[in-house]
């Protein structure tokens, strides 16, 4: 069997489409933005408060190198990071309020361009694609670790 036709190669060939598509629309919307810094974004958004491994975990994310994104968004002014009155060894993040706009901005571009990552699919395979990617993905084990 050829590599091209292995599942491992195509979710890499993807992923590539998937974050090239991504990067050129946060560029034209002249933000500075990775799709893994945006889903932390968005867990922070539907989780006020959520301490660090919180989120990688919500993003499935490695928890090693969640605070290195965390870093990024709260240099961007995106987010900020107390510590947990809860657990002093954690911290709590929140969006701010530009983190919030920001949010709120590009949303619908990013839900507009998940069209063109399967641009080859019609509607139903589209629906398809996603109900069999979310059934495979859900039989792994959790490698975020």
């Amino acid at each position: 069997m050829k590599a091209h036709g292995m599942a491992g190669h195509l979710i890499r060939r993807l992923n590539q489409v998937s974050t090239h598509v991504f990067s050129q629309h946060m560029q034209e919307a002249g933000l500075d933005l990775t799709p893994v810094q945006f889903a932390a974004m968005d867990a922070i958004a539907t989780h006020p408060g959520i301490d660090q491994a919180s989120v990688a975990a919500h993003i499935a994310y490695d928890r090693a190198t969640i605070g290195g994104v965390i870093d990024r968004l709260e240099q961007k002014g995106f987010v900020a990071r107390n510590v947990s009155k809860r657990d002093r060894r954690a911290r709590e993040v929140r969006l701010t309020d530009r983190g919030q706009e920001v949010l709120d901005e590009i949303l619908p571009v990013v839900t507009a361009l998940q069209e063109e990552i399967l641009t080859g699919l019609d509607d139903a395979e589209r629906q398809t694609f996603l109900r069999l990617a979310r059934k495979a993905i859900g039989s792994l084990p959790d490698q975020t670790g």
